[in-house]
């Protein structure tokens, strides 16, 4: 189902975006282009892309040459004699029980499971910079409430204390007003230390600290039935593509294990050239040559009778392995289950919440401003007022929280689909990573020669000054003093 409702849906949910303000869209593209986890899977498959190449380079021919300098330094029966050889040697296998043929396939399997942990890294770090996004949207909105309440009780002390100089007012209601400021300031300073701690939760999944955020945009539709939502992850979630890639390549890994009971065919080609340095007459006798060479071609055969056990132990060995990565499978599919469920749950329930604390809010609003009239006719007392405000910013808090909690547990149920990753997010912020690009770059390579360049880092750091891990300096260096 990749391509159809959510992930149309998705590309719609990251269309917006000003020039006043970051987006979703654009701390979703900042991720994609710079966090560490993202970068650091990216070269993990790459270096499975590597693999292929090396089970490859196994049926390949072998060359290999060699060569020294000899000078006898006693020899009965004759001058001492010194001597000078070069040699050459190519190997080709043409039969080895079908080792190559498994490992390529094993590596090749390998490949596809790391493509498919790369979109489930993917997936989970927007889910991260998602829920970041939103804590710092949430915490301000805190912050801001807070703040507007700590301005609104002191007008009221400042009001209870007029009103206690000329006697309409008791020092008691002077009390309860001062009590109340102090707990407004006391919730605006935990407030704030929340708001920080977003705000570098999010410069740590995002790449910088945050701007003026916009609104997230709607999310797309998503299941109507938690078992709708099961089905559409089962066939969609990326952490099952690859565990199942996994559990196949470990199949292959017990063929390979198995060839080691067969046959090993190869066919060879030497030359060796040996020259005496004028020393032949000496070594052998007079007159003979000062130099020799020598061709050979053969075809050689190992034929493995018995090895201890060796391979017996290595072909159970690899069935266990496979038997290990089936059961991860169950454990991972039954992990997708509870998760799309529990996510779907959240996202209901947070739903309801929102609905549940709008009415509050409303009714809060409604009940401030009755008290506030009914205490200018003495019906209701400074308490009363002061109840009724903490009231509705209780329920305004509330509100806030519970949207950012639906927009998470939205993007979550999507994440746990297969519906959050980066070909479903329409983002523009340049082409997206192909890492099939890489594997036809260096799978079928024959040079021994062809490196890459000295690898460096691509994710922003979020600190200024030298790395504390410079590849130049071959290890880790002290921070500086």
């Amino acid at each position: 189902m990749r391509g159809g409702i959510f992930a149309a849906g998705m590309g719609v949910l990251l269309l917006g975006g000003t020039a006043d303000a970051d987006s979703l869209r654009e701390a979703l593209v900042q991720t994609y282009n710079s966090n560490p986890t993202i970068m650091s899977t990216r070269a993990q498959v790459r270096s499975l892309d590597e693999g292929v190449g090396i089970a490859r380079a196994l049926g390949r021919p072998q060359l290999s040459a060699s060569g020294g300098v000899n000078q006898d330094l006693t020899r009965t029966g004759g001058g001492n004699g010194r001597n000078l050889s070069a040699g050459v040697n190519l190997s080709y296998p043409l039969f080895n029980g079908g080792r190559v043929r498994n490992s390529v396939k094993a590596a090749d399997e390998r490949v596809a499971a790391g493509r498919a942990l790369l979109r489930t890294t993917e997936g989970d770090v927007f889910t991260d910079g998602v829920g970041a996004y939103m804590d710092v949207i949430r915490d301000r909105s805190i912050v801001t409430l807070n703040e507007n309440q700590v301005k609104v009780l002191q007008t009221n002390l400042q009001a209870t204390r007029d009103q206690f100089e000329v006697g309409d007012l008791t020092r008691t209601d002077v009390a309860q007003s001062e009590a109340r400021l102090a707990l407004a300031r006391s919730s605006l300073a935990t407030a704030q230390g929340r708001l920080k701690g977003s705000e570098e939760n999010y410069r740590r999944v995002i790449g910088k600290l945050p701007g003026e955020l916009e609104p997230p945009p709607p999310l797309p539709p998503l299941p109507t039935s938690p078992d709708q939502a099961v089905d559409i992850a089962l066939a969609n979630n990326s952490g099952l593509v690859s565990i199942a890639a996994q559990a196949r390549a470990a199949g292959y890994d017990i063929s390979v294990a198995r060839s080691d009971r067969l046959p090993n065919i190869s066919t060879f080609t030497s030359g060796t050239y040996a020259n005496y340095l004028g020393t032949a007459g000496r070594q052998f006798a007079p007159g003979a040559p000062n130099s020799a060479t020598t061709t050979s071609v053969g075809l050689q055969a190992s034929v493995p009778i018995y090895q201890g056990g060796l391979v017996g132990a290595r072909v159970r060995q690899a069935q266990s392995v496979q038997s290990q990565l089936l059961e991860q499978g169950v454990e991972i599919e039954r992990s997708v289950v509870a998760t799309t469920r529990a996510a779907f749950s959240s996202y209901q329930a947070a739903e309801q919440a929102i609905d549940s604390n709008r009415v509050a809010v409303s009714a809060n609003t409604l009940a401030l401003e009755g008290t506030r009239a009914e205490q200018t006719v003495g019906t209701r007392n400074v308490l009363d007022v002061l109840n009724a405000e903490q009231e509705l910013l209780n329920s305004q808090v509330l509100l806030v929280t519970a949207n950012r909690d639906a927009y998470v547990a939205g993007f979550q149920l999507l994440n746990a689909m297969g519906k959050a990753e980066a070909d479903d997010l329409n983002l523009d912020g340049g082409a997206l990573y192909d890492p099939i690009a890489n594997y036809n770059r260096v799978s079928h390579r024959r040079s021994d020669w062809a490196d890459d360049p000295a690898p460096k880092p691509v994710s922003t750091r979020t600190v200024s000054g030298p790395s504390l891990t410079s590849p130049a300096q071959g290890g880790v260096t002290p921070p500086p003093q």
